[in-house]
């Protein structure tokens, strides 16, 4: 049995499927795409306490051990990244608030078909997808800390369109992302430091950046050899910022081969997206990576997206291009490729690439093909 709205669209309603012994075919996955990851990735867990007391030695180290990450992968793990436990222990109760509201609810809260509008809940993004859809929910929360006139965004948007009963909730998450945003800044620095650029050079870029946080949950699935809770893809944005339970499922495509990351108590898992990959000309990789699923355990992970501000200029600084080696991207903003990704193109590993050639083309929007 599967439920449909009244326009005929899919809604995932998890304690239903859960029941059922055969998944909906909007959930099959081709079989070339699922194979399953049989070793661990093997990132760097880069230790930021020294960094951040400016102990010279640790800086030089942990710029290095990230180098070398980003230049392979782009995904790292970070300890001592002064986020408090208890900060991430109760964002992760919230997540409860969210995905424990009745089916109705999340209905009523659900983002619109075509919304370049980041705020919402979304069931199997089965707003965007008729095929090959992950078996997770999620609700995100834009971020703008540094906008005098909306310095509490996110309270406001759950007070006003969750109810007042969700204020604290609110609260607790604007905390969350203010507390992930000097993170962001911080892991910003230490970029520039590996890559030979001034220091402060992406930190005052992002200093009055575009950010959200997006909630995930990933529940238990009878066949989860057949399907996906995130399928494949890379991050349009610049920085992701993720905190995992233990469960584990996260997989990283590096060398040919399906690797999982191995949840690290206490780590954040951070990853080069798409838009800083030609904020550094390439230098830095925006990899593939997945989730999968697990027959008999939930998972719940947070995600912090840290994103150019509309009008900023995405472009390398001076000295990472030359005469020998030419800019890999022309310039563009984040708004651009945010609708590129979220109307025309369903992201994969080839995204910022057909973004450059529509862009480079000059075709008016809606050239490319709706997203199946």
């Amino acid at each position: 049995m599967v439920l449909r709205d009244e326009n005929g669209g899919f809604i995932f309603d998890s304690a239903m499927l859960q029941k059922q012994a055969n998944l909906p075919s909007e959930f099959l996955w081709p079989q070339e795409d699922l194979v399953q990851a049989q070793e661990e990735l093997n990132e760097p867990l880069i230790d930021l306490g020294g960094f951040k007391r400016g102990d010279e030695v640790e800086t030089a180290r942990a710029a290095e051990l990230l180098s070398k990450a980003c230049s392979e992968h782009g995904f790292f793990q970070v300890t001592n990244h002064g986020i408090d436990a208890t900060i991430i222990e109760a964002a992760h109760n919230e997540i409860n608030t969210f995905f424990n509201m009745p089916l109705d609810k999340k209905l009523s809260l659900r983002k619109k078909p075509g919304s370049l509008n980041a705020n919402g809940y979304s069931g199997a993004h089965a707003h965007r997808f008729s095929s090959k859809l992950p078996w997770k929910e999620t609700y995100t929360l834009l971020h703008h800390e540094n906008d005098p006139s909306n310095s509490n965004i996110i309270v406001d948007y759950c007070k006003s369109v969750m109810g007042e009963d969700f204020e604290h909730t609110g609260w607790i998450c604007q905390k969350y992302c203010n507390a992930l945003k000097e993170l962001g800044l911080l892991i910003t620095e230490l970029l520039a430091i590996s890559l030979g650029v001034d220091r402060f050079h992406y930190r005052k870029f992002f200093e009055d950046c575009v950010s959200m946080m997006r909630c995930n949950y990933y529940p238990p699935c009878q066949n989860p050899g057949l399907t996906f809770g995130t399928g494949p893809h890379c991050d349009p944005n610049s920085l992701t910022i993720l905190h995992q339970d233990q469960v584990g499922g996260l997989e990283v495509f590096s060398n040919n081969k399906w690797k999982a990351i191995r949840p690290e108590p206490g780590a954040l898992v951070v990853n080069i997206g798409d838009t800083f990959m030609a904020l550094c000309n390439g230098r830095y990789k925006s990899c593939l990576h997945r989730a999968t699923v697990n027959r008999n355990l939930e998972r719940k992970t947070i995600a912090f997206f840290l994103s150019p501000r509309e009008d900023r200029v995405v472009r390398p600084p001076q000295e990472l291009y030359s005469q020998e080696e030419p800019r890999k991207y022309p310039d563009f903003t984040w708004p651009e490729f945010w609708e590129f990704s979220q109307k025309h193109y369903r992201s994969d590993v080839t995204t910022i690439d057909n973004f450059i050639k529509w862009k480079l083309s000059s075709k008016p929007s809606g050239t490319f093909s709706s997203i199946a």
